[in-house]
């Protein structure tokens, strides 16, 4: 059986994860009986799953390269995620003076889980130049 690239696992997995939870995401705000749509929630999917498979195959292509400053790249990923956030988002979230719990966890719950994967991922990574 042929070993699947670790990048095509990578945006496999992400995309399955970020698919299903935002499937999750969309049943429990219809059954509260809130609009699905609203809050670029789908936007804010999109954006953290590309940046995900981006920060991913950049730590992936300089492990070797940058293998002492792995945790530097993968936190630099976090920067550039808060950054698209500011930049993206914020402006949008906060147009009424507030951020809601709705506009909050249309970011942050995507967020979450791509920075779940993207750390199981690289800890695999890190996992190979130990041993």
């Amino acid at each position: 059986m042929a070993k699947v690239n670790p990048i095509v696992q990578f945006i496999l997995s992400v995309a399955f994860s970020l698919g299903a939870v935002f499937l999750i995401h969309l049943i429990i705000l219809d059954n509260l009986g809130f609009p699905k749509f609203n809050d670029l929630i789908g936007l804010s999917y999109i954006v953290n799953g590309l940046l995900a498979i981006a920060i991913f195959v950049s730590i992936y292509i300089f492990r070797s390269k940058l293998k002492n400053q792995i945790g530097f790249l993968f936190m630099g990923g976090s920067f550039l995620k808060f950054l698209f956030f500011f930049i993206l988002f914020y402006p949008a979230y906060k147009s009424d003076g507030e951020m809601s719990r709705l506009e909050f966890a249309a970011f942050f719950v995507p967020y979450v889980v791509s920075l779940v994967v993207e750390t199981i991922f690289t800890a695999q990574i890190l996992k190979k130049w130990i041993n």
